[in-house]
């Protein structure tokens, strides 16, 4: 996901929170709200409510857990990719960085940060992406450009997060605005590129993505 600089650097970095843990929420909180670099749009539990406080506002960083409803953190990236106002995502997770931080990159995220980490690290890494830097640690790249998912659309992406996230043809169709035709269309284009025969196949293909 791309995303402009911002147009006034003088002004408060814009930073929003979904986690789905009561104690990180209060953390991330205090620490954004202490910090006269940031100002804290809002804390939410979850993808879903995530999403619909980024169609409400502007947010130019967001920390994001790893393991949070109604998928995990590849829900968020894709529903957010391509949207040019989409704000830069810090992924904040306690996952294997070895696991999670390729999938992150891969699916448009701007950091990684593992909650081992110093919160001042954390801290340092939100004001870093604000400005338009990636942090991640050591990635072998080679690996993330052989990526399956890589080959599908936006649309096809954002249908398969779907799917992954539990829902059915026609949650997916009322969801997205398009009939559900349209969308058997895009889950039949998607099978083929993963070269999968089965929701379950490509569900799984994406989540170990």
């Amino acid at each position: 996901m791309t995303k402009a600089a911002r147009s006034d650097v003088s002004a408060p970095i814009r930073v929003g929170v979904a986690d789905k843990s009561p104690l990180i929420q209060a953390a991330l909180k205090h620490l954004l709200s202490e910090d006269p670099r940031f100002e804290l749009v809002d804390v939410v539990a979850d993808g879903e409510q995530f999403l619909e406080l980024v169609d409400r506002e502007s947010i130019d960083v967001a920390v994001v857990g790893w393991i949070i409803s109604p998928g995990d953190g590849k829900f968020i990236l894709d529903q957010l990719r391509g949207r040019e106002s989409a704000p830069r995502i810090i992924v904040y997770t306690g996952a294997p960085s070895s696991t999670v931080a390729p999938q992150v990159m891969a699916h448009g995220g701007a950091a990684f940060v593992s909650k081992s980490e110093q919160p001042d690290f954390l801290i340092d890494t939100v004001a870093a992406v604000a400005e338009g830097r990636m942090l991640f640690p050591f990635l072998d790249v080679r690996e993330i450009n052989q990526n399956p998912l890589g080959t599908l659309t936006r649309r096809e992406l954002e249908v398969l997060s779907l799917l992954a996230a539990g829902q059915s043809n026609k949650q997916i169709a009322e969801s997205q605005s398009v009939s559900p035709n349209t969308v058997k269309f895009h889950v039949r284009n998607l099978f083929e590129k993963l070269g999968v025969h089965s929701r379950s196949q490509a569900i799984a293909l994406y989540l170990n993505s």
